[in-house]
């Protein structure tokens, strides 16, 4: 039977590390327990087959700051918190030391291109039909994962479901412009500069909209493609993928919005706001 022991340990001169290549970021320490389990073959989820461990996957070349260095089993697990990641209140971010190149002196952010308009509505459309991960910014998944956790193999089967290869809402829009945009809809709803949609009603907003601009609340993100179509990644519990990456019709899903929220022209503070949400245009060109 595997045994974690989560014992906090002096932190290595270096205090600064890199993002080998992908890196799952926990709000856990317990890698082992999340990925292969006591058997080596499971994912530790919810009811709805959701990591709720993960926080998001940073991509290779991102930063940490490492705060301290703890064991899960005989791997190191570090401390981190990440400019491209600003923590939740009250969440601590950890990552697999195996993933990261440690540094001396702190390295420099990661380097981001914004690709064009073009491109990043390529890269939406690309993703139509992957599965909802909760944290999920890679549609491939993490390769790594096999080897670290899973004995270097995998059945054809499973590997999807156990490497993480699926994108949340925010992560579709964070894999299509190379992580250039903000990774949480809690930064996107003051990303870019306002829309007024502030009174409108649904053909009055959909007719301001842009291709890329962001219909967001707190806890949820669509993208408009074109004047008639949107495009999300819907956490649907029971059905085949648990919902996922999905082109929309922009009116018909705005008058869905409509029924319970209402547009605002900018994001009320004070928390979460289950009745609003704001249009934010963001790729200027």
């Amino acid at each position: 039977m595997l045994c974690a022991c989560y014992c906090s340990v002096t932190a290595d001169a270096a205090s600064y590390g890199v993002a080998r290549s992908a890196a799952p970021v926990l709000n856990t320490a317990g890698f082992s327990q999340v990925f292969g389990g006591v058997d080596g073959k499971t994912l530790t989820t919810d009811s709805c087959g959701q990591v709720r461990a993960l926080e998001f996957i940073a991509l290779p070349g991102t930063s940490f700051s490492i705060r301290g260095e703890l064991r899960d089993g005989a791997a190191a697990v570090f401390l981190v918190e990440s400019d491209d990641y600003p923590m939740p209140t009250g969440t601590k971010l950890y990552v697999d030391s195996r993933l990261v190149e440690l540094r001396g002196n702190r390295p420099p952010p990661r380097v981001r291109r914004l690709p064009s308009r073009e491109e990043i509505i390529a890269a939406l459309k690309v993703s139509i039909g992957s599965p909802y991960v909760w944290g999920g910014n890679i549609q491939g998944g993490v390769a790594e994962l096999v080897g670290l956790f899973y004995g270097g193999r995998l059945p054809a089967a499973d590997r999807d479901r156990l490497t993480l290869a699926g994108l949340d809402c925010s992560g579709l829009l964070y894999q299509a412009t190379g992580g250039w945009t903000p990774r949480n809809t809690s930064q996107l709803v003051s990303y870019g500069r306002p829309v007024q949609v502030a009174g409108k009603r649904r053909e009055e907003i959909a007719g301001l909209l842009e291709p890329l601009d962001l219909i967001v609340w707190n806890g949820h993100v669509l993208i408009v493609l074109d004047r008639d179509t949107v495009i999300e990644s819907r956490l649907e519990c029971g059905k085949p993928g648990n919902g996922g990456v999905q082109m929309t019709a922009l009116r018909k899903r705005l008058a869905d919005i409509m029924r319970t929220r209402q547009p605002a022209n900018h994001w009320p503070a004070g928390g979460k706001q289950r009745d609003v949400f704001v249009v934010r245009r963001w790729y200027l060109p």
